[in-house]
Parts: structure tokens; C-alpha cells; sequence
């Protein structure tokens, strides 16, 4: 009997659900990462970087967690989970499901011996494409997952989603619901070549060496190196667009924005707070990348075995 014939839907169908899945379970390490890329934001310009850090209201990924189930209850680690599964169903089924067609695109026709600059064009682009779309999901995500205690002026209230996405549309109009495109489709870019690329790379070449068989343990192992690399490239673009989603626009003239764009932000961000600022919120980025990338791809390649599809 022959193999079921994989198609585009069922690619885009199993890497929205794996991805949708992987949201959930990490959406309280997201928000204190937004929280914690968010403090103390340009602080040195004022000359309170030093006494800022010492008094950081999230102190480290776990005590930070605590901070927010205290002050907001648990549904405070929960805020923008809608349009944080909006955007994985959008963003991630196009970025992960278009992957091994674009792989092909760019001249891959065997999947075990792919050349590693085919494999990283295929996920920059399918990365693109997928964040263009899903622009406006993710920044009502990062506003509602940012709203907490912050310096006036600089954080949005909303009630959720549906408020979130009218009040954004009443003061800054459709082009406010696409604020941080370039940092947005910029950051998709290095983290879907990255992860994608490692995971797949990694995955092959351990089994073209024969030092683990195609299984479980071999996605599980794959998809942590991935997700620690991820981490480390994807860091410093995700502060960037976070901190442009999160600014505040209306009423305020262009000139008197915190940032003109997202090259503006990586310049002041770096005058102001060095190149560790870049990294801020690494670890909580990583703690919720590693095990983001663990689930969605363990969860991908078991509903592609059900289904009778070839791995990736």
C-alpha cells in the first residue's frame, strides 16, 4: 500500500496545532520576558541605569514569574494568550509548514544531504512571509503581555484582545496595528533560519552518522540544541521589537517618540544601556524557546507518524 501523499494543508494544519500547543504551555516565561526586556528601558540617558538594576522589580525569570502571579494573580502569566494563539496558528503554520516546500525552491532534493545555505534561505523566507502576516496578533500580544508596572507614559491599558485591537484601530488606525513590522519580520527571519535549520541539520547529520535512529529521543535531542541557538541569534532582535510594539504613539508627534524605528531603538538601546542590553531577558528568552522548540517539533513529527507522513 502506498504512502499517504503529504500535502500543504496537512504541514500547515500539524505545525499550527504542535506550535499552538507549545504557546500555552509557555506563555508565563513569555510575559516576564516582555517584562523584563521592558525594564529600565534607556535608563543610563537619565543616569539611573546602576540604582534601576539594583532595583529591578523582576529580579531573574523565576522570582519574576512570582512577582506577576502575586500582583495579577495567575491569570497575570496568562495575558495575551489569544492573540498569542492566533499568531502561532498564523505565523507558525506558514513559517514551519511552508519550510520543506521553500527547502525545495531553493534547489534541496534530498532531504538527508541538503546544503546548510539552502536550508537557511528556506526558513528566512518562510519566516518572513508567516510574520507578515501576523503582525497584528503579535503586537496586541506584546502589549497585553507588557501591561504591568512600568515608567509612566511608556505602557498601554487594555481589557483584552477585542479592546486591544479596537483602541489601536481608534487612535493610531490600521497602520498602528502593523507598529514594528521591520524588527517583527526581521526577527522571524533569524529565528525561523535558525531553528528550523538547526533542527533539521542537526537531526540529519546525526542520523546520516548513524549515532541515533529516527525517534523520539532524536527529535528531542535535536530540538534542544535548536532551541538553544535560537535563543542566543534571535535575543537581541526580540528586544528591539518589543520595545517598538510597546511604545507609546498616540498623541505623540514622530519627533517625540521614544523610537523612529527599529534602527533608531538598537542605537539608543546600545548608547544607553551597552551591549548587555541586547541580552536582557535572555534566559527567560531561552527558557521559553528551548522548550517552545521541544514541544512544537516533538509535537509535529509524532502527528506527521500518525498521519503516515515521512519525517522532516
Amino acid at each position: 500500500m502506498a504512502d499517504p501523499i503529504e500535502t500543504p494543508v496537512q504541514r500547515y494544519i500539524f505545525a499550527s496545532i504542535s506550535c499552538m500547543t507549545a504557546s500555552a504551555v509557555t506563555n508565563p516565561v513569555d510575559v516576564t520576558k516582555i517584562r523584563m526586556q521592558l525594564e529600565g528601558e534607556l535608563q543610563r540617558e537619565k543616569g539611573q541605569l546602576t540604582t534601576t538594576y539594583k532595583g529591578r522589580y523582576y529580579k531573574g525569570i523565576i522570582r519574576g514569574m512570582f512577582r506577576i502571579a502575586h500582583d495579577e494573580g495567575i491569570r497575570g502569566l496568562y495575558k495575551g494568550i489569544t492573540p498569542a494563539l492566533i499568531r502561532e496558528c498564523v505565523y507558525s503554520g506558514i513559517r514551519i509548514g511552508a519550510y520543506e516546500p521553500m527547502k525545495v525552491l531553493f534547489g534541496a532534493t534530498d532531504p538527508a544531504h541538503t546544503a546548510v545555505y539552502k536550508k537557511l534561505a528556506a526558513g528566512a523566507s518562510s519566516g518572513a512571509i508567516g510574520s507578515s502576516v501576523a503582525v497584528p496578533a503579535d503586537l496586541i500580544r506584546v502589549r497585553l503581555q507588557a501591561q504591568g508596572r512600568f515608567l509612566p507614559g511608556h505602557s498601554h491599558q487594555y481589557e483584552g484582545f477585542m479592546h486591544a485591537f479596537i483602541d489601536i484601530i481608534k487612535k493610531e488606525g490600521l497602520i498602528g496595528l502593523y507598529r514594528g513590522t521591520t524588527p517583527t519580520v526581521q526577527r522571524a527571519m533569524v529565528v525561523t533560519a535558525t531553528q528550523v535549520t538547526t533542527y533539521d541539520h542537526t537531526k540529519h547529520t546525526i542520523l546520516n552518522h548513524g549515532w541515533m535512529d529516527e525517534g523520539p529521543k532524536l527529535h528531542i535531542f535535536s530540538s534542544m540544541i535548536a532551541g538553544f541557538m535560537t535563543a542566543l541569534t534571535s535575543s537581541p532582535v526580540d528586544v528591539v521589537k518589543t520595545r517598538v510594539m510597546n511604545q507609546k504613539i498616540s498623541g505623540l508627534s514622530k519627533d517625540e517618540r521614544l523610537y523612529k524605528n527599529s534602527l533608531d531603538c538598537l542605537i539608543k538601546l546600545l548608547k544607553s544601556e551597552g551591549i548587555f542590553g541586547l541580552y536582557k531577558g535572555f534566559i527567560p528568552n531561552w527558557m521559553r524557546i528551548g522548550p517552545h522548540t521541544v514541544i512544537s517539533f516533538f509535537l509535529f513529527e509524532y502527528l506527521r507518524k500518525v498521519a503516515g507522513i515521512r519525517p522532516v
